[in-house]
């Protein structure tokens, strides 16, 4: 049996203004549910449901394997971003980031995505005029931001030919989330980890882990200074790890385009909402901005916003992510959404790139050599 991992680091230091509530339960959010973080009794009494996910996580993968299931390449190199754990972990950002490095490298790039809580089921481009419910609100936010093809399906083999076919100039596809995606075929993997790492170490249901680790891959980013905690294993080199730099933009944007900078609305009651996976770090980071938060509502990841009502009172801004706001924006536009900054280290890009220029594609006429 292996060795406990190392206990997860505990939670940010709690907020100093007014509590952080949730729409449903109005208490803090712990994200993953108590067992995950930790090896406990109840996580235990899961573990054989766990292994029975483990084995049928290793028939589905023999299948591929062995070629008895599909798997598809869409004539362009293709750079999955995505996690091992359930929850969310900041991969869209970093496929945001991504996709500007490519285009600031001369690449066309295109992204695919499942399109996490659309009511919709086919495969569809992602247009200035489509909605979130329609499309996704990670797709809409990348779109609108990067101004790249993005293709949603549920297959996201489908969304990468039907991108493809339609954009022949793409020459690099980024796929938002799709690890356990075996159907398309990839060229370069990305392994993104929240502060949690692999928490308890287990697979579902008994612990966050969608699929054993450590897996192959080419490289793990982790939003913090200090690596999360994650596994060792003796028999396998760790895959090359770079912290991410998250910070907020120095100003929020309204939902006619207009910037507002934050030192103009120090001193002011703000309202913050925030639907995203980790929610406090958003509102934490307002405050270490020197905004005053007189209230903070934390929703669940991709909360649609059709019946959110906002808290009573005169005088209250409603502050929220870029994410929220494209849903927030339609019955709310007096709402600011503050940017989420991201830089990527110089050493992760240089191998990014080197490995691009590896590839037998028209990536390597295109890219320029380093010096």
């Amino acid at each position: 049996m292996a060795a406990p991992p190392p206990l997860p680091p505990t939670q940010a230091a709690q907020p100093k203004g007014p509590p952080l509530l949730t729409k449903e339960t109005g208490r803090k959010p712990n994200g993953w549910p108590a067992l995950w973080l930790r090896r406990n009794l109840r996580s235990w009494a899961l573990w054989p449901l766990s292994q029975l996910y483990r084995a049928l996580i290793a028939v589905r993968t023999a299948l591929y394997r062995a070629g008895l299931l599909r798997v598809e390449h869409a004539g362009r190199p293709v750079i999955v971003v995505g996690n091992v754990v359930a929850g969310g972990s900041g991969k869209t950002p970093v496929v945001m980031a991504l996709v500007e490095y490519l285009k600031n490298q001369g690449l066309q790039p295109g992204v695919v995505s499942r399109g996490y809580g659309r009511t919709t089921t086919d495969c569809r481009p992602v247009l200035a005029q489509s909605s979130a419910c329609e499309v996704g609100d990670e797709p809409l936010l990348i779109a609108k931001q990067c101004q790249v093809p993005v293709y949603v399906a549920s297959q996201r083999a489908a969304a990468a030919r039907s991108l493809v076919a339609q954009h022949p100039a793409v020459n690099v596809l980024v796929c938002d989330d799709g690890l356990q995606h075996l159907a398309l075929a990839r060229d370069i993997e990305i392994c993104v980890f929240n502060p949690h790492g692999i928490g308890n170490g287990f697979l579902l249901p008994a612990g966050p882990l969608r699929e054993p680790w450590p897996r192959p891959v080419d490289w793990v980013l982790y939003a913090e200074e200090a690596p999360p905690p994650l596994f060792a294993d003796a028999d396998r080199p760790a895959p090359p790890a770079f912290a991410v730099h998250r910070r907020l933009a120095s100003y929020a944007v309204g939902a006619d385009g207009r910037r507002t900078p934050l030192s103009a609305l120090r001193g002011q009651p703000l309202h913050a909402v925030a639907a995203i996976s980790q929610p406090g770090l958003f509102f934490d980071m307002l405050e270490s901005a020197g905004l005053t938060i007189s209230a903070r509502e934390a929703l669940p990841d991709h909360y649609d916003f059709d019946s959110w009502r906002r808290f009573p009172g005169k005088g209250h801004l409603l502050i929220c992510t870029e994410k929220d706001a494209v849903k927030l924006w339609q019955s709310h536009p007096d709402a600011l959404a503050v940017p989420l900054q991201l830089t990527l280290d110089a050493r992760f890009l240089q191998g990014l790139k080197e490995r691009l220029l590896g590839l037998p594609s028209p990536l390597s006429s295109t890219l320029p050599v380093a010096r």
